[in-house]
Formats: C-alpha cells, sequence, structure tokens
C-alpha cells in the first residue's frame, strides 16, 4: 500500500507534516516493524526544505521515499491555472503518481481548490455520479459519530444530486466509520414530509422511492448532535454553513475553558485528519490549512482505511448498477 502526502501545504509545512508522518510512524510502530501492516509512504515536496526541519527519526527510514518536487501552489493562486503552469508542483505531481498507479491514494492540507480540479481531472468522477461531493463527521451526544455533506462543494443542487450524496455518505459511513445500517435523513426546516423549499420537497420523494439505504424522512438542525440519524444530506451552501457553525462552537468552548470536556474535544479538525472527496476513483483528502501532526496522521490512518475497505470499489460497484 503506497500512500502520497503533499509535504508543502498548509500553513505550517513542512515541518507539521513531518512531525505528523513521525507521529504515524511511532505510533504504529510495532505493526510496521513487524509486518503486520505494508504501507509505504511518499512524500512529495522539497526534501532540502523540509530535511533540517525534519522529526522523522532514522529507523523508519525504509517506510518512506520523497519525491522530489521543486515548484510550490500557493492557496491564493487559481486551481486550475496553477495545475497547469506549475506541473512540477506537489499537488500537481502527487495526481500524476495517483493517476498511473504509482501511489493508491493522495494526502493534502494545501490549495482546496487545486486539490479538488486535481480530483476531478486527474482521477475523474465514477462513471454514474454526476458530482463528487466533501462530507464532515459529526460528534454526537451519545459518543458516536454522524456524517453531514456536502458541506461547500455544491452550493447549487438538483435533488438527483441529493440522492447521490446519500449513496455515498451511507458507503462511507458503513465502510469507514463503522455504522451498521446507517439511518439517512434529510437536513430540513421541519420534520413533515411536506416541509421544505423545493429541492428539500423533491429530493424527500426521490429518497422515499430509493430502497438502497435506510431513509428515516427529515431532521431539523436541533437534530445533528442527536441520535435520530447517522447520516445528514443537505445542499452544499446550507451545508457549509453548519460546518463553520460547529467548528465555531469548539472556539467558544475554548475561550470559555471548557476545550477540555470530552465532548467538546471532539469537535477539534485533528480529530478526524481531513475530508475525502467522495465520488472519484482513487481517494483524495483535503486537510484544513492550520493542519499540525496529529491532522497529518490521522489523514494518513483515514487514507490507509479507504484502500484496505476498498471504499472507492465499492462506490462504483453502487453506481454501476443504477
Amino acid at each position: 500500500m503506497n500512500i502520497g502526502l503533499d509535504m508543502m501545504g498548509g500553513d505550517f509545512a513542512p515541518l507539521e507534516a513531518c512531525k505528523g508522518v513521525a507521529r504515524y510512524f511511532q505510533e504504529n510502530h510495532d505493526n510496521l516493524l513487524s509486518g503486520k501492516i505494508v504501507r509505504h509512504l511518499y512524500l512529495f515536496g522539497q526534501s532540502e526544505i523540509a530535511a533540517p526541519k525534519s522529526h522523522i527519526p532514522e529507523e523508519y527510514a525504509s517506510f518512506y521515499s520523497w519525491v522530489e518536487c521543486p515548484e510550490i501552489i500557493g492557496y491564493h493562486e487559481h486551481p486550475t491555472k496553477a495545475l497547469k503552469e506549475k506541473q512540477r508542483s506537489s499537488i500537481s505531481i502527487g495526481f500524476h503518481n495517483l493517476a498511473t498507479g504509482k501511489i493508491d491514494a493522495f494526502i493534502s492540507a494545501g490549495n482546496t481548490g487545486a486539490m479538488l480540479v486535481g480530483a476531478m481531472y486527474s482521477i475523474k468522477p465514477i462513471s454514474g455520479l454526476s458530482r463528487p461531493t466533501i462530507a464532515t463527521v459529526l460528534p454526537k451526544m451519545d459518543g458516536s459519530t454522524g456524517l453531514l455533506l456536502d458541506v461547500g462543494l455544491n452550493a447549487d443542487c438538483k435533488p438527483e444530486h441529493l440522492l447521490q450524496f446519500a449513496t455515498l455518505a451511507n458507503i462511507y459511513a458503513a465502510q469507514i466509520l463503522g455504522i451498521q445500517d446507517p439511518k439517512v435523513a434529510l437536513l430540513n426546516i421541519g420534520e413533515e414530509e411536506g416541509k421544505g423549499n423545493l429541492l428539500a420537497q423533491a429530493a424527500y420523494t426521490l429518497f422515499k422511492e430509493n430502497n438502497s439505504f435506510n431513509f428515516i424522512g427529515n431532521v431539523e438542525g436541533r437534530d445533528l448532535f442527536g441520535s435520530k440519524a447517522d447520516v445528514y444530506v443537505c445542499d452544499g451552501f446550507t451545508g457549509n454553513i453548519v460546518l463553520k457553525m460547529a467548528e465555531s462552537i469548539y472556539e467558544v468552548a475554548q475561550a470559555r475553558g471548557l476545550a477540555h470536556d470530552a465532548y467538546f474535544k471532539r469537535f477539534h479538525y485533528e480529530n478526524y485528519g481531513g475530508t475525502p472527496v467522495l465520488g472519484v476513483h482513487k481517494p483524495v483528502i483535503i486537510g484544513h490549512g492550520i493542519s499540525e501532526s496529529p491532522a497529518f496522521s490521522n489523514m494518513i490512518l483515514l487514507a490507509a482505511k479507504m484502500i484496505e475497505s476498498a471504499f472507492c470499489e465499492k462506490i462504483q460497484a453502487a453506481f454501476s448498477t443504477e
């Protein structure tokens, strides 16, 4: 299993990326050295910059390789233009290696737009899928985890898009989050079937007629951290607002000295690493720009889980039968 990591992406790159790689190796030390898990990391970036800041112990040298990338795509660069003009950047070379099968997954906390464009045009959406999506996990009061999507990739949606998002999320919740028979719901302004705007009403009809997942109906915003559902589906405009609100809960908890609380700790993005692009042929994971070492380590673990569970292959199978 080969996992690629953009070492030049993120506000604290390459230091935190290097520390994240070291953290991953140290936390999986026994399994790596015993051969119980076989994973090799390909680190895309400028080794001469990263080497002086590297915290990767020498004992793990056989578990990773540097791929020299002399260029960097900055946060404020136009994604499509940057990928075209900077073909020797860590993101461009990373996607080339993913597309040609040299790596099995690619991770970056760099330019989000460039990652999305790369996923769309280098790896391609799965046949039969109109639009890939991105999701976020939601910590529930009972200790379990929910999934919300779309959270910003598709601001304007049609009912058919929401149906496809539900299919993607249902498989992700089952295969990656380990939820048996996930309860899928539409995020709406009321629980009744006729509530909501035209999009929500039309999507409800499609969901009710679909038998590929366990649709339980509408839920409201107050239900997001409860146990009514496992998967919450909405358009990207609504989802992004919910996501940013949820992120602010952790900031409020920190400001009021409550961040040590076990529940509020679960709102910290580093617990989950990054978000995968759901609906493309291979695992692509996008990290937060302010990612530090725990986030990078967790993104590597998420990539490994997606590969080991054959998640993308299961998505392909689901849409090939639709």
